[in-house]
């Protein structure tokens, strides 16, 4: 399918009041308003192509980069590719639900992420923190060093409180994704957690809030719900 075919399909599937809700959490023109459900069939249809991800991608168009992370085939991108990806993801919906998604099915993905997260910049550094929760929520435990994974515990308990606001948001999902799915460091993680406590972030608008990792894993254990993977990270 032609790029300028999907660009006319994903306008007809629009709606102002999705575009008016992506728009408050900082998506910007263009951008349609498309349901990700709405992409379904057409995703389906086309399943995976490179070329076309790219130039929709390319498009600055919130639901078209959206869908280019639906239909791209990540073991076809190189770091390059994605370093590009994370240049033009202008907000964390982008950096952390189609970047740090897409990567985390490529065979790059630690490597690629653990440069953004050394970057010191909000949206790659979320971005990676990221991916590794994907990773970690879908891959089996072995694919990972516990060692690794331990020092970025560390890392995390370090530095959380004092990182950029997306990146704050990142790190305290990796230490519930590591409590809840790498059984590995399991209690590790519940430390880290109480150590941390909870982690003030701040909004454009209205108070700050506070997010706490370690009541979200607590939530887990009460569900028998630790060693959790998913089948898929993409729809």
């Amino acid at each position: 399918m032609e790029a300028v075919l999907v660009m006319q399909e994903l306008e007809s599937l629009g709606k102002e009041r999705l575009k008016k809700m992506y728009g408050s959490n900082g998506a910007h023109e263009p951008l349609f308003g498309v349901a990700t459900g709405e992409m379904k069939p057409m995703a389906k249809k086309i399943k995976r192509d490179q070329p076309l991800a790219e130039q929709l991608y390319a498009t600055g168009n919130y639901d078209a980069m959206y869908f280019a992370g639906v239909i791209a085939d990540p073991k076809a991108m190189t770091a390059a590719d994605f370093e590009r990806w994370i240049d033009a993801a202008y907000f964390y919906m982008l950096s952390d639900y189609v970047v740090a998604v897409t990567l985390a099915e490529a065979d790059i993905a630690q490597e690629v992420a653990d440069n953004w997260i050394a970057s010191g910049e909000e949206l790659r550094m979320s971005a990676g923190w990221s991916c590794y929760c994907w990773l970690l929520g879908s891959r089996p435990d072995s694919e990972f060093s516990a060692g690794k994974l331990a020092t970025m515990l560390d890392q995390v308990k370090d530095s959380i409180h004092d990182a950029p606001e997306r990146a704050k948001y990142a790190m305290n999902l990796f230490m519930y994704t590591v409590g809840l799915s790498f059984l590995p460091l399991h209690d590790q993680a519940v430390e880290t957690a109480k150590a941390v406590g909870p982690v003030e972030v701040g909004r454009d608008k209205g108070k700050s809030k506070f997010i706490n990792a370690g009541v979200n894993i607590q939530k887990e254990i009460d569900k028998g719900r630790i060693g959790f993977k998913r089948k898929y990270v993409r729809c």
